[in-house]
């Protein structure tokens, strides 16, 4: 593997100096009219495929997008996500043809001079003042929508959960009656208790540990992270929801699930999306795609790195409550 990446390399080193004389070679060149028509007409040819391809990308792949988001927080996601999208796309749609045209319309010929300007004022406060109007925009939004994921300061009936990551694998607390969760540290694992829970903390007996997260149907849910080993990243990506596991500290965030499991099932875009996958299974003789919402790791954090997933469940609240009153309490398991 070694002798094929020096191969490689000097394969490279090659091309580039042969790519180099040529382009010195270059210098004694003299496009005719010709030569300026034909490449001017080439631009037309680049320019009409790909408007083709983005149009093909935009109807065709836009199955690999995710669906409606799931969390009522990951709206105003989606929304930054339409408004950038649209933005960068009306420009870009606008750049691309004046690129591609403007060398097809003033294509060199014979005893043509080109006009020189050496600036014009208005037009660069014009193209200065307008993105910086839309930036200031767009920030201005995505700091809002930040502090309303952030911040839950104000929130009197949120439910805490606790994510707790290792390599390769999730483990999750809810907080008990008190809705506190009690201290936890790496020191304090040993045997049944993986977490790393202090016992001693009056606040950790009437917490339920489990390995499969079930959220009720609109109440905010008050996450907390942390990491036993290397950086992971909680990804929940149908509620747009993201946030770093970091060794040594707490991070968290909250949001406040739109649709159960079952509802989510039943939206047109997953049960497409679940007709595409089953066909690619079907063909290779696998089990039926069923939906479910995921907790993944986004982080490349080890060889099983792709394996780190856990199970959500989103349940109306009174199935939420039958669930967790059946779950041990940790005061229970640990002894």
């Amino acid at each position: 593997m070694l002798a094929l990446f020096y191969i490689f390399i000097g394969v490279a080193i090659g091309v580039s100096f042969w790519q180099i004389t040529r382009i010195l070679n270059f210098r004694s060149v003299i496009a005719t009219d010709k030569d300026n028509i034909i490449q001017a007409r080439n631009s037309i040819y680049f320019m009409v495929f790909l408007y083709a391809m983005m149009i093909y990308c935009l109807i065709f792949m836009n199955v690999v997008l995710l669906p409606e988001s799931a969390s009522f927080e990951g709206e105003h996601d989606d929304n930054l996500f339409d408004i950038s999208f649209w933005l960068i796309g009306i420009v870009q749609f606008l750049m691309q043809f004046l690129i591609f045209y403007f060398p097809y319309k003033y294509k060199g010929k014979e005893g043509q001079k080109a006009k020189f300007y050496s600036d014009s004022h208005k037009l660069e406060l014009i193209w200065t003042v307008t993105p910086a109007v839309v930036l200031v925009a767009l920030i201005g939004y995505g700091l809002w929508q930040w502090n309303n994921v952030m911040d839950l300061s104000d929130e009197k009936d949120a439910i805490v959960i606790e994510v707790y990551s290792q390599q390769f694998r999730w483990d999750a607390r809810y907080a008990g009656e008190d809705n506190m969760l009690g201290l936890g540290n790496v020191n304090y694992i040993k045997g049944l208790n993986t977490m790393g829970v202090d016992m001693t903390d009056l606040n950790s007996s009437d917490d339920k540990q489990v390995t499969e997260l079930y959220l009720p149907k609109g109440r905010k849910i008050h996450f907390k992270f942390r990491s036993q080993d290397v950086l992971h990243s909680a990804y929940m990506p149908h509620f747009r929801a993201q946030m770093n596991c970091v060794p040594g500290m707490v991070t968290e965030f909250g949001f406040t699930p739109k649709y159960t499991t079952e509802e989510m099932r039943q939206q047109p875009e997953v049960i497409e999306k679940s007709a595409g996958i089953n066909k690619i299974r079907k063909a290779k003789g696998e089990d039926p795609y069923v939906f479910d919402y995921l907790l993944l790791c986004n982080k490349i954090c080890g060889a099983s790195h792709y394996n780190m997933q856990m199970k959500i469940t989103v349940v109306e609240e009174d199935e939420y409550n039958k669930w967790i009153a059946e779950q041990p309490t940790l005061a229970s398991v640990i002894k």
